[in-house]
């Protein structure tokens, strides 16, 4: 049992709960859920004895094997599979400790140790380990790759593993789900419902939560209140308190309007029948959903977009890959205003490979883009979020943008995505993850596009935001084409699927539930794979010769990865010291005025070639991404 008795945590200065008191008991799952900034991280620090509670008293039972997701990966040398067995513990405690009685030719202590090692099931972890990393997207042939090979997506994924791995007395997973897709996800929900221990799950991922949580524990206004359910259950309760507010009748009726036109539209037709099913079962909850989200500090909503042309935008027989490497084969897509596509499929098919060739960003090898005369594309990619200018303001960005825009007009709008009083003339370095990705769909929505192209665009956002773009997603009247693992996301503002696989973008004919059902088919029909021997008749010998060729092939894409990362330190540090030098007034009143000509030339093209290292890196780091899924 975990023990809160009138706990209050600050952090600084700020007070970000007080007076909680509760208890979690031992095999429940409980979702943390708040704002960001309302201090849920705070309290699994308190958990793990990083935070000390300012007032009153945690306890838990001694001895408890709390395990949690490590937020950095070293660039290690052993191989990923010995990555993620490290989690277990005590696995590797008695490894060593047999290593050593092996070495002292101490039978009795080995005999001992072996006994432990079957108690606890050491030998079979690797198989554990091997399971574990193929849900979570790795193939077989990768468990033997070098940790500091992967890419840092990848090396998330390997510290989720990790922390699977450990037979756990409770789990601490914050946002395990933000470098994860689709697949993956529905693979750790099912892991997690069956996991014996008590967790608790911070998610701003509403269907995550429902199924896997029996509890949540809420976070707003300096109180923690703990709620008996899922997550939709806590709306329901929490919407009792709300329910008198006209802002949630309002908000209401829009989101069902939009469902019930959805419904009326394709209830007959045999392809989007169970599309409509999908559709009716969420009108059923919508009246409750609504009314928990009224007070959410987001308001904004895609303007009209301005001259469409039907089709907006054509893909003819289009080739698209890497290099000499295609993975989609001959893709046809027309793409007219109103359709509302999702984009199903496997990890590495090519979902972000076909929005990147739809938005411009890459070329097909063969085949044809065609754009419309009145295209006009709004893109979201999570590398966009470091195309900010970091030392900038909000507010910098947008007089950026429309240099005619009153700054009156201009923080009204950022306010909508709350970017509030001075916080539009902060710079966006300290900002979160979820404050920089807020900052670039503002800046999306502000230009109107008629064609929108997001790839996962709810990485980083909590709940509320999500809620709130979904809702300006359901009134925008272009075309929308979006990748992501938010399966409400997907039910709320899609009204076509198709699947991205074997080389092919065929439509889907089902809802999320059939895509559930689809992928454990596909499971199933896959020829079993062993990290210890392949079932292609690969020996181990061979297996370590083709790994080692596999490393070799790769190697001058993780040399140019390497090269391009010096490249971008290289320009960060002459970028900061010439910063310095423009920040000292010195410079100003120096009699040799060609000293401020040269530093302010420089940084210029310092800002420049920093901007193309970037580029290149992510370049870099995304072939390496898919060559290693090879």
């Amino acid at each position: 049992m975990l023990n809160f008795k009138n706990i209050a945590l600050r952090r600084g200065a700020r007070l970000l709960f007080d007076e909680a008191s509760f208890t979690i008991h031992q095999g429940e799952k409980v979702g943390i859920t708040g704002a960001n900034g309302a201090g849920k991280s705070s309290f699994f620090a308190l958990i793990r004895d990083e935070l000390h509670p300012d007032a009153g008293d945690f306890s838990m039972p001694p001895g408890l094997e709390i395990a949690h997701v490590a937020q950095e990966t070293p660039a290690a040398d052993c191989s990923a599979i010995d990555y993620v067995m490290d989690g277990d513990r005590e696995l590797r405690r008695l490894q060593a400790e047999l290593k050593a009685a092996e070495a002292a030719h101490d039978g009795l202590k080995q005999a001992e140790l072996h006994a432990a090692l079957d108690v606890i099931g050491g030998y079979e972890a690797q198989a554990r380990a091997s399971r574990l990393m193929s849900g979570l997207g790795f193939k077989a042939a990768q468990e033997q790759a070098a940790v500091g090979a992967f890419s840092g997506g990848w090396r998330m994924r390997l510290n989720l593993a990790q922390a699977l791995m450990c037979r756990s007395d409770v789990l601490l997973l914050d946002e395990p789900t933000n470098h994860l897709d689709l697949d993956a996800v529905i693979w750790l929900q099912d892991w997690l419902c069956r996991y014996p221990g008590t967790l608790l799950l911070i998610s701003h991922d509403r269907d995550f939560l429902d199924a896997i949580a029996d509890h949540v524990a809420h976070i707003e206004q300096g109180k923690v209140n703990l709620y008996t359910g899922n997550y939709s259950a806590f709306e329901r309760m929490r919407a009792e308190k709300l329910a008198q507010q006209q802002a949630a009748f309002q908000k209401q009726q829009r989101e069902i309007a939009h469902i019930q036109s959805f419904i009326n539209r394709f209830k007959a037709q045999a392809t989007k029948a169970r599309q409509a099913q999908s559709r009716i079962k969420a009108l059923e909850r919508m009246e409750l959903i609504a009314q928990a989200h009224v007070d959410s500090p987001f308001h904004f909503s895609f303007a009209e977009p301005g001259r469409m042309s039907n089709p907006l935008l054509t893909l003819d027989a289009a080739d698209i890959g890497y290099g000499d490497r295609i993975v989609v084969n001959k893709a046809g897509l027309s793409l007219s205003p109103g359709d509302r596509v999702g984009l199903l499929g496997p990890n590495g098919a090519g979902k972000s490979s076909l929005i990147k060739v739809l938005a411009g960003a890459m070329a097909p090898l063969a085949g044809k883009r065609n754009e419309s005369m009145h295209l006009k594309i709004g893109y979201f990619a999570q590398h966009q979020l470091e195309q900010l200018r970091m030392e900038e303001s909000p507010l910098w960005h947008f007089q950026k943008l429309d240099p005619q825009a009153t700054e009156k007009d201009l923080r009204n709008f950022l306010g909508g995505f709350d970017f509030q009083g001075d916080k539009v003339m902060e710079p966006v370095r300290p900002f979160s993850g979820g404050e920089k990705a807020r900052l670039v769909l503002a800046l999306l929505v502000y230009q109107n596009p008629n064609l929108l192209l997001l790839d996962e665009p709810t990485n980083h956002l909590d709940l509320e935001m999500r809620e709130a773009l979904i809702m300006a997603l359901q009134d925008y009247q272009g075309a929308l084409v979006t990748v992501s693992h938010d399966r409400h996301l997907l039910r709320s503002v899609t009204d076509r699927l198709l699947l991205v696989a074997d080389g092919r973008v065929e439509p889907f004919d089902g809802d999320l539930d059939d895509y559930k059902n689809w992928l454990g088919e596909q499971k199933k029909a896959e020829p079993k794979e062993s990290a210890i021997e392949p079932a292609s008749g690969v020996n181990r010998k061979d297996q370590r010769r083709l790994d080692a060729e596999r490393r070799q092939r790769n190697k001058p894409l993780m040399d140019a990865l390497k090269k391009a990362e010096q490249a971008v330190e290289k320009f960060h540090q002459e970028q900061r010291q010439l910063e310095q030098q423009l920040a000292d007034p010195a410079i100003y009143q120096d009699a040799d005025k060609n000293r401020l000509k040269d530093v302010m030339a420089r940084k210029a093209q310092v800002d420049k070639a920093l901007e193309d290292a970037e580029a290149l890196w992510l370049e870099a780091e995304e072939k390496l991404a898919a060559a290693q899924q090879d």
